[in-house]
């Protein structure tokens, strides 16, 4: 089984790269995991809404290259629907999760998305983002498994 994440920017911090690889390790036992990060755009302080669509259509066109056809794609949007550990679990086999920038998900990219997810009315720094994900995912293989893991 292959799980893919599309995300946008690198990951800036050693704390968050560390807690990325754990997660990548440990799921290596239950799944392929791809990252794939495209580039991020830089939004200059104040940006008009025009400016910031823009990015997001730039950076969308970016996601949407990387995905392939027949994908089911997950995209994180605090607008999505939220989900239990168990429910994540049950969506979990070939998808591909998208993680967007600062700024979110372009109109494309959410049309193109097979279910929008929120894990929250938050907003989280998407760096954390692909923490919080890969956590989940783990969470929801080993729920697969019916093997035991803290709450």
């Amino acid at each position: 089984m292959k799980i893919t994440l599309v995300t946008v920017g690198k990951i800036k911090e050693r704390f968050f790269e560390d807690a990325i690889a754990e997660y990548s390790k440990r799921l290596g036992r239950y799944c392929k995991l791809e990252i794939i990060q495209v580039a991020d755009e830089k939004t200059p302080d104040g940006a008009s809404e025009n400016v910031e669509r823009q990015i997001r259509e730039k950076e969308g066109q970016r996601i949407l290259a990387q995905i392939k056809d027949g994908a089911y794609v997950l995209a994180l949007a605090i607008e999505g629907k939220m989900l239990s550990s168990e429910e994540l679990a049950g969506k979990i086999q070939k998808l591909v999760f998208v993680i967007g920038g600062s700024l979110g998900l372009s109109k494309e990219v959410m049309d193109r998305a097979d279910y929008a997810l929120s894990f929250s009315k938050m907003t989280f720094p998407h760096q954390l983002m692909r923490v919080i994900l890969l956590e989940q995912i783990y969470r929801g293989f080993k729920i697969i498994a019916g093997e035991p893991y803290h709450k």
